[in-house]
Parts: structure tokens; sequence; C-alpha cells
């Protein structure tokens, strides 16, 4: 922006002292820290619950910055600076974003809803950039701070804006939609984040629906919620999977491995397009920005060459160990001015070392000359006190008249060449490059061959607790281990690798496409499947894995399926009701499955099993010996009448120590196996096998009667140490696990987690502990133990085990 300060005055119909009030205002800043405040920065003192701004501008002062918004002028200050005073510096903030959105006239996309709104602004950024000089929001700037801040980044080149705009409550959209003013509407996913700020979910629609009020068009999932809250005088796209009479109706999806097809009709005309993504919320957002480029009349050709080079994006910076003692901030995937300016913000608050580097690329859709561009660059870099940059690309170069400690190159393989010479150590590192420069490359290069959050398999502990529950066995018992939910959690091949080794005789897992994945990774071990769909009998039968059967209906399809391929003895293996009453042939099933498979030589059955309720619980042991009698009944008739010998099967882990009676000729070993036992005497005999960790990001102190996390649900009676560990429940830690009932463990020492756990990160107090960022964090192990958590939540260690996220790196080792 370029406004004299005389000018914003006037908008403001702010109260004005001082003495330069022709003063040309080219940066907005909220931040104190910012090393990018200076002369030309117009500082909004604005004031929190716990925060007051106005306390900073001193220390501004005399760092060269000459200009604030404020709501008084602090003691002592009259006559230093210029000052305008207004009744409330949020409000006029937003109030200069709405001014200054006016001045221009392109078309600008709005996006709100409750899930993917950022994701589909960078997808449209990409999708749209070869056409036009696209401003939009950085990262997820769509705050009532934010979406101003966003704004303010427009210039006179630009010709395509894109914000999106966040709420949690009502009364915050219609401030919004005055400063980004939409043309083109956007409404994505509407879910449950952030209903606790709404009576109800209409509520929540109709506040965000607020945002389109004067917008030219709507795009949107058609929705008869949703299209109570828009004007009957604005044009509409909506589309949907089963309206036909939505805009774009998509009749078909179809997924392959790696890829989803639609067929969609537009205006009379159907068209197929295949997304590079095969999960719901993807496809879904895919879907939103079809929808924008249709209605700018992109052709099918165009669209298709366009969506099918789409990307993950990834949502927030991120902070790495790097080799040599280095930290790392990953932003691989984003090169554009306005993000530049957050980012380097981001190195001053993040740097662990006195050295900042940053690597950048070239530089696209700012909006700007290259001249002009890299001249605020390089300001950017001289203001920020970088020590060392790194320019790669070939207009990036331009550079190197105006950056003294500089190095250039023409692209990213050139600069891995030399990599070994740059000698990075002891070193903060901003990487910052435009996808086509594949930066991650770079990212890899210097990251150390560690992760911040991790899942550590102890493989030696597995072998320990593999052993202490086969010396429990007969000689002659064979062991099924269930590696099913990705090794409960803790790793699938490896895992069957090492049991492999120990010469068990089966694996279990849940579903065929968990096996398929074990044999296509070299695994020899018979495989059982204990539920299998139907579908999934071809590839069962592809990949030599063996199906449990439970019905007649799956029975008689599988062996339809086995006649057609002329399969002779197939294994399968049968599943038997006991009481269960989950999956399973029931007694007066049993005549009709002998019927069935007397005679037939296309199967054979392997095993008859059936699966105990209640062997941990001691209360219910008549029952299970209720059931263990059933077992035995109704797998004799089978064997009788059917005149075969299988292997027959029914205790689990629990059942192994509580039932050794009945341990037949297989037992299956399931959570024992990765150190978990119901019984707290036998618990002492096993070891841990997981062990999630994690580190610490910062560490901030907070005084008395400020909170954390979002609801302010912990709010401090001392001043306290809180440190930030980066992981959430995205990754598989309840929600229910923070306000003060879970904790974690820093240095051998107890850190309650407070407040909410975030998605991708939670709080904990660290006030009597000397930690400092980086230190490792165990949020459960030897302490907590999965155990524990599963007793305070009400719930089962398989939960707490089995929902840890994908994202969660596994480290496997031997000690």
């Amino acid at each position: 922006m370029n406004l004299p300060l005389h000018k914003i005055t006037s908008i403001l119909n702010a109260e004005y002292f001082g003495n330069t009030s022709d003063a040309i205002i080219e940066n907005i800043s909220i931040d104190s820290r910012s090393l990018q405040n200076g002369p030309q920065t117009l500082f909004f003192a604005l004031v929190g619950r716990n925060n007051d701004a106005h306390l900073y501008i001193k220390d501004l002062i005399a760092k060269g910055v000459h200009s604030f918004v404020v709501t008084y002028i602090p003691e002592g200050l009259e006559g230093k600076a210029n000052f305008l005073i207004v009744e409330n510096t949020l409000n006029a903030l937003q109030q200069i974003a709405a001014y200054y959105r006016k001045l221009f006239a392109f078309p600008v996309i709005g996006l709100t809803g409750s899930n993917g709104k950022t994701i589909v602004k960078e997808w449209l950024n990409f999708l749209l950039s070869p056409d036009y000089n696209i401003i939009r929001s950085p990262k997820s700037y769509n705050s009532q701070v934010g979406v101003p801040l966003s704004v303010l980044g427009i210039n006179e080149h630009h010709n395509l804006g894109v914000f999106e705009a966040g709420i949690s409550t009502i009364a915050e959209m219609e401030k919004l939609e005055k400063i980004i003013q939409p043309t083109i509407g956007i409404l994505t996913n509407i879910g449950s984040a952030h209903d606790e700020g709404f009576a109800n979910l209409e509520e929540k629609i109709k506040e965000k629906m607020l945002l389109f009020n004067y917008a030219e068009v709507v795009i949107y999932q058609k929705n008869n919620d949703v299209e109570q809250f828009i004007s009957s005088k604005t044009k509409t796209i909506s589309w949907s999977f089963t309206d036909t009479t939505a805009t774009v109706f998509v009749s078909k999806k179809e997924h392959t491995h790696e890829q989803t097809l639609i067929q969609y009709t537009y205006e009379g005309n159907i068209s197929t397009l295949k997304i590079p993504f095969v999960d719901d919320a993807s496809v879904e957002n895919v879907i939103s920005c079809l929808l924008v480029l249709l209605y700018l009349e992109y052709d099918a050709k165009t669209i298709q060459s366009r969506i099918e080079l789409l990307y993950p994006i990834e949502m927030r910076l991120k902070v790495k160990k790097g080799i040599n003692n280095c930290s790392l901030i990953d932003d691989s995937y984003s090169s554009d001015f306005q993000s530049l300016k957050i980012a380097l913000d981001f190195l001053e608050s993040q740097k662990q070392h006195q050295k900042k580097t940053v690597v950048l690329s070239d530089i696209f859709q700012s909006g700007l000359s290259n001249e002009v561009l890299y001249s605020k660059v390089s300001e950017l870099i001289v203001s920020n006190k970088i020590c060392r940059f790194i320019g790669i690309g070939e207009t990036i170069s331009t550079l190197k008249t105006k950056l003294p400690n500089a190095v250039f190159f023409k692209d990213t393989n050139e600069f891995l060449l030399y990599l070994d010479q740059l000698n990075f150590e002891n070193e903060t590192i901003l990487i910052k490059g435009a996808r086509s420069f594949q930066f991650e490359e770079i990212v890899a290069a210097l990251a150390e061959k560690t992760h911040e959050t991790v899942l550590e398999i102890n493989l030696n502990a597995i072998s320990h607790n593999f052993n202490f529950f086969k010396s429990k066995l007969k000689v002659n018992t064979k062991m099924m281990a269930m590696v099913k939910a990705f090794g409960y959690g803790s790793g699938g091949f490896e895992i069957a690798k090492l049991l492999e080794h120990h010469k068990v005789d089966y694996l279990g897992v849940a579903f065929a496409d968990e096996g398929i994945s074990l044999k296509m990774a070299g695994i020899k071990l018979p495989i059982m499947v204990l539920n299998p769909e139907n579908t999934s009998f071809p590839a069962i039968i592809q990949h030599q894995l063996e199906p449990e059967i439970y019905s007649l209906k799956g029975l008689n399809a599988f062996l339809k399926i086995a006649e057609h391929k002329k399969l002779k003895d197939f294994p399968i293996h049968i599943k038997l009701d006991t009481g269960m009453h989950r999956l399973g042939f029931e007694a007066n099933t049993i005549d009709d499955l002998i019927a069935t498979l007397k005679g037939n030589q296309t199967v054979k059955v392997k095993s008859i099993l059936s699966h105990l309720a209640t062997s941990d619980d001691l209360q219910h042991k008549n029952f299970v010996q209720y059931q263990i009698n059933l077992f035995e009944k109704l797998s004799s008739k089978l064997m009788n009448e059917l005149q075969i010998t299988p292997i027959l099967h029914i205790l689990n882990t629990s059942g192994i120590s509580n039932f050794p009676q009945a341990q037949y000729d297989m037992v299956r070993l399931g959570i024992g196996l990765y150190g978990v036992s119901n019984d707290s005497e036998e618990q002492r005999h096993l070891e841990n096998v997981g062990t999630l960790k994690s580190i610490i990001s910062q560490i901030r102190t907070i005084q008395s009667g400020e909170s954390v996390g979002y609801g302010r649900r912990f709010m401090a009676n001392r001043e306290s140490r809180i440190a930030t560990i980066p992981i959430g429940y995205a990754d598989g830690i309840a929600r229910s696990w923070g306000n003060g009932i879970g904790f974690v463990t820093i240095k051998n020492k107890k850190a309650p987690i407070l407040g909410s756990v975030c998605m991708d990160m939670l709080m904990v107090d660290v006030t009597e502990i000397a930690c400092k960022e980086g230190d490792a964090v165990v949020i459960f192990g030897e302490s907590p133990t999965v155990n524990y958590i599963a007793e305070k939540l009400h719930t089962i260690p398989y939960e707490i085990l089995t929902s840890i996220s994908q994202r969660v790196k596994r480290v496997f080792y031997r000690e």
C-alpha cells in the first residue's frame, strides 16, 4: 500500500497528534517483534484480553517506527511520534482494510466453510495463476485480524483476489464481508469445527453466508439448509452427487490406487475428470475448484491438464532438526511476497541460533515488476538481519548487486551439488521455494535423519513379549499373531518380518488390503483375513490370502468364484458364533453349512475358530466356559460330518493366560504382543513396545490470569512456563486427554496438559521443569502408559494405540 498518513487519519476519523501527517505509509503492522517495522510502518496497537500492544510503543519508537494507531498515548511519549487515536484499534484496522479494498475493481473470490478453505484457496491460486496476478490470504490468515492484513497486501498489478474468511461465533462475518467484498463466493464443507460458538447448525450457516450478501455468484454443494440463506437475486452454481437439479451433477465416482475419476454434467454436456486424490475431502475440494473454472469459462482440456497437477498442501510452517545442529523452517512449497514476510517473522520467532540463513527461490505472482519485487525482497532480507542468503533461480540472481553476503544457483540440482561446500552448521535456515523448484529435496538433504514426532517401536520388546506368551503354551500349540490395524498402530511389515523370523505359524489381519500389503512386501507366512468383504475375494485368491468365512452368503459367494477359477482345496477358515454375536455361523445354521461344504473340493477348511467375549474378566468365567463348551460341540459336529481335522482356535491374548485348558491347536496373540495386558501382575512381565515421542517447539511465559488454548479452558493462577508440543488430535491424541486430565513426560517429570488438545499441537505446564526448546517429550510409553491413559479416558488400550495417525512416523529399532 502507499497512503499518506493524513488520508488514513481522515478514513479512520481519528484524532491526530504529531508533526509529520504527510508521511507515506507503506506497511501495516500489528507485531511489535517483527524486524520489518520501520519508518514507513503504521503500527496498530491491538488490545486483547491479556495483551496490550500500547506497552511496546516506546520500544518501537526506539527502533524507528514513527506512526501508531492507538486508543491512548502512553505516558511520556507525547510528541515523540505520530498518534492516530481511535475508539477501537481492531475496528480501525478493519476499517482501513475495507477502504483499501474499494480502491480495486478486479474480481475477488471469497471462501468460507468449516473445512477446506485454505486448501481450495491454494489450489485456486495454482489453477488460475497462469492467467492472473493473484493476491491471496497467506497461509490461513482468515481471522478478524488475518483478513485485513491479507487484503492490505493488494497492489495495483493484481487482477484477482482469493481470500478466506473464518469465524467462530456470530457477529463476525459481517465485518469480514466489508473487507473482502467478494464477487465470487465459495462455501466449502460445513462440518463441526467451532460449533461451540453457535446455538445450532442453522445459526452457523446463516452467519457464514453473510459473506456472500453482495456476491455476483455463490458456489456450493447443493443443500436446502444453505439455499434458504442465499438471496434470490444472487446467481448460484451448485454441485451434488445425488441431486440431479444441481448445476453440476456428479453422476459417477470411481477410485483407482492414486486417483479418482468423476463424470459430471454441466449445461447439458457430460464430461469426465481425473482427480489426483482418492480421499473424499480432497475430491470435494477439487469439485469446488472445478466449478470456479467452469464459471470462468475454462475449456475441459485446460481444466483437466491443470487439475491433474494438483498436489497436497502443507498447511503450516514446520520446524525440523537439521544436520550439524541446524534448525530448519520448512516452507518448501510456497514462494510469494506476502508469505515471505510471514515466514521471516516466523524465522525470527523460532530461531534457535544467532545465525539466520534464508534459501529462497524465484518468486511468482507478486503483482510487481521484477525490479520492484526484488528491491523489496532485499529490504526484507536486510531488515530481518539475515546472515546468509542463498537464491535459487534465474530471476532471483538480480539480487547479486543488492545483497553482500549472498550466493546464487540456477536451480535446485546445482545447489545440491555444492551442498557440502556451503558448510551449514549452528544456524536457523528458512527454506522457501515455489513448488516447481522441488525444495523438498533441500529439506531432505539438510534435515537430521529423525522426526520431531515419532512412534518408536522396540523390536526387542516385541520379541520378549512373543516369547513370554509362547512360554505359556503347550509344545504343539500353534501361534497366530495379529498384525491388523497396522500392527495395532505400531507398523505392519516390520513387525510381520520379525514374527516371521520367530517362526510364528500364522498372521492375522482385519481386511484384505492389509494382507495384500504384507504379501507384496515379501512376507511368506500364511495370512488369515478376519473380516473379508465379498468384493475382496478375487484379490484374496490372487495374493494367496486365507479368508475367514462367517456366513452362508459369504461362503456361497466365495465358492462361486473358486469354482469359476477351478480352485482345489483353497484354504478357508470357518468362524462360529458362540456368544459374541458379532460374526459367525450360529448353531441353527450349522446343518446348512455342512450341506454346502460336504463333497466340495474347491475349498479346504483349514481352521475352525470362535471369539471369546469376556476372556479378560474372570467375573464372567462361566460365560467363557459356556462359549468353550458350545465351540467344542459345534466344531466337533463339523469335523465329524465333514470328516476333517482342521486347526481349532478360540483363545485371544487374555484367554491364553486365563483359560489355558482351551488352547486347542492354536491361539491368537493380539495386544499382548505389543506390551499391553489387562492383568496388572502379567503387565509387569511385559516390555513396553511403543514410545510416542515429540519435542518442545516453543516455550513461553504467561502471567496469572492469562489463558492457554481454544476457549480459554486453562487460566493461569501464577506466572507459568508453557511449552507447545507439535502433536494433537489429528495425530491421535484424544481431545479429552487435555484440560489437566493428561500429562506428558519431560526430563522424567510430569508436565500436565493445559487447555484443549489442538489439531496439531498441545500445550503443557513446564514451570517446575528445567527444559528448553528442542528437548524430547514422551507422550506415552513407560510414563504415561497406554493402560493409564485408557483408564483415565474410560476406554481400552486398543483405542489409544490404533488411534495414532499414519502421519506420525514409525521408527523401528533394536537395543
